[in-house]
């Protein structure tokens, strides 16, 4: 099986974090491994508590993983503050393991998930370690310097990410206003342009983390990149489309659609 060790905070009501990705990563037929960066207060209706896990048994908890039953790739999610990020650094560095970066910085209903002096520690430790890096457009706005308001905002912001030191940039475009949804994918060699309409709905929760997830969990060394993303839309497009309806904010999707 595909291995993916999961790096991530922990989502109670599990539309996002670590559960969203365990959910992703298994109805995509790979084998879900995690190391628990934080533990939240949350459901759709917002974020109302974080308490970190040291960064010690952040590292301890995926070296575990690494030394027994390995990874074939390493997604990351929240991740907290700078000393998060090198203890995670140090896990990634004990594997060859493809990595996923997902810059959470902000949930869903706006509370901070990453402190604020962290953004520099993000771009030093963490985008030089991203074979993918997958913000949205705030993020790449944070990380960059300059708004992302437009798809031409998001081609400069992808190009600027590259140059910083990610093997591969994923714009998405889910937070920019138009009738599709237009994500951008930045590899050493040419950028690629994936649109789809923009389905009216309140059940995106968790749709950042999902799509990582899916990109690890799809990712394969003798598969085009552009080819693992856009199988990895298609399944989220489909766990939206699908979404089950549930509490009273932004909705979970519905992971396990496929089955």
């Amino acid at each position: 099986m595909h291995r993916v060790l999961i790096i991530a905070g922990s989502d109670p009501s599990g539309g996002a974090g670590i559960q969203a990705d365990i959910k992703t990563v298994t109805c995509l037929g790979g084998y879900a491994m995690t190391a628990i960066t934080a533990l939240t207060i949350q459901n759709t209706l917002g974020v109302t508590g974080v308490m970190a896990v040291p960064p010690d048994i952040i590292k301890a908890q995926g070296i575990a993983c690494l030394s027994d039953i390995g990874a074939d790739t390493v997604k990351t999610g929240m991740l907290g503050d700078a000393s998060v990020m090198e203890a995670v650094a140090e896990v990634m560095d004990a594997t060859d393991a493809f990595a996923v970066v997902d810059p959470v910085m902000v949930a869903k209903g706006g509370h901070p998930l990453l402190a604020e002096q962290a953004v520099a520690a993000l771009k030093a430790v963490m985008i030089p370690r991203a074979g993918l890096l997958t913000p949205n457009a705030p993020e790449a706005a944070a990380l960059t310097g300059f708004a992302v308001e437009n798809e031409d905002d998001a081609r400069r912001a992808g190009e600027a990410l590259l140059k910083a030191g990610a093997r591969n940039v994923l714009v998405k475009g889910g937070h920019l206003p138009g009738p599709e949804v237009v994500d951008l994918l930045f590899t050493q060699d040419a950028v690629f342009r994936f649109a789809s309409e923009r389905v009216d709905t309140r059940h995106t929760h968790g749709t950042g983390c999902t799509l990582a997830s899916a990109c690890a969990a799809l990712w394969r060394a003798e598969r085009p990149l552009n080819e693992t993303i856009e199988l990895a839309r298609d399944y989220v497009i489909g766990a939206i489309l699908m979404a089950p309806g549930l509490g009273g904010g932004h909705g979970p999707l519905r992971h396990n659609w496929l089955l």
